[in-house]
């Protein structure tokens, strides 16, 4: 029997709408995010999950912000601890995105990335929420480097602070992600023995420069020929480390995001110590699977939890 597009249209909407009765996102919020369809769009995703978020004054927590971790003007960090005093608690970084040439570890205002530090300290964590030198002034590789610093710093000073510096976990998101995979899979950027991770954690990269034509973001950062970009790039490297990974995507990112998803999930298989984890995010977009963080949401989280529960 041949299906109208009319039936067609009713069949996909009668799927969607079976999803979202078993999602434990709400379904006016799930609608909205695929009405905003797969954009990176900072701004009016994060209207949807700015009312979801904490306020401050932030109650149980200790924050020191606008810690120098280097020389440039952004190296900054941020470090949220729990009030009480606890036992020395693994540590979780994380490395916000913005195409390489913008972004910040927190903007006047908003709830993000402090969100993603509340629920650290919530789930048995230190927080570290740290910033970095942006393209096209600072091209590659100065992340990976960066990277380093940071990991260098939590290393010799997170023990002060409560933090467990044989356990940190380096969560990157989109070119957070990249600069997270670039110092993982280039030992050259390591300033601690072995790298200094008990893991890496990287949502929503680029993992494969060739794979597909630079777009500007990565022209700004990478530079223009295309010569280098196998060896910037970081899948080899990734499978060759010893530093266990988590790789996640976001089921609405923009497609490439997705390639990059697959292209390293059948990659990562290939490692002498098995597959890493790899979890596709239902239902939520490039922005959204960070800004939810620390909501009731927790199908991210819960697989973070596991990876760092598990090494694997």
């Amino acid at each position: 029997m041949k299906l109208t597009l009319s039936a067609l249209a009713t069949a996909a909407t009668m799927i969607a709408s079976a999803a979202l009765a078993q999602s434990p996102m709400p379904d006016d919020l799930a609608w909205k995010l695929l009405e905003l369809g797969r954009v990176v769009d900072p701004p009016k995703t994060a209207a949807l999950y700015a009312p979801l978020q904490q306020k401050e004054p932030y109650q149980g927590v200790k924050i020191e912000r606008d810690i120098k971790y280097g020389p440039a003007d952004r190296h900054l960090l941020d470090v949220f601890t729990p009030e009480a005093a606890s036992p020395p608690r693994p540590v979780l970084i994380f490395v916000h995105g913005g195409g390489f040439v913008t972004g910040n570890k927190r903007n006047p205002g908003s709830p993000f990335y402090d969100n993603i530090m509340l629920w650290a300290v919530k789930n048995g964590f230190v927080g570290i929420n740290a910033t970095y030198r942006l393209a096209p002034a600072f091209p590659w590789p100065a992340g990976a480097e960066d990277m380093g610093t940071i990991v260098q710093w939590v290393s010799e000073k997170i023990g002060e602070r409560g933090g467990d510096g044989s356990r940190i976990f380096l969560m990157g998101h989109s070119a957070g992600a990249i600069h997270v995979a670039s110092y993982v899979s280039h030992p050259e950027f390591h300033k601690v023995k072995g790298g200094g991770l008990a893991g890496a954690i990287m949502l929503s990269g680029i993992y494969d420069l060739t794979a597909s034509p630079a777009g500007d973001a990565e022209l700004a950062y990478y530079g223009s020929d295309p010569s280098r970009y196998a060896e910037r790039s970081s899948s080899l490297g990734l499978v060759a480390s010893p530093i266990p990974f988590m790789v996640a995507a976001a089921e609405l990112d923009p497609p490439r995001f997705v390639e990059q998803f697959e292209l390293l999930k059948q990659a990562a298989c290939k490692r002498p110590s098995g597959c890493a984890r790899t979890f596709m995010l239902p239902q939520h977009s490039h922005m959204s699977e960070v800004y939810s963080i620390n909501t009731t949401e927790t199908r991210l989280t819960d697989q973070v939890l596991e990876f760092v529960k598990n090494g694997k």
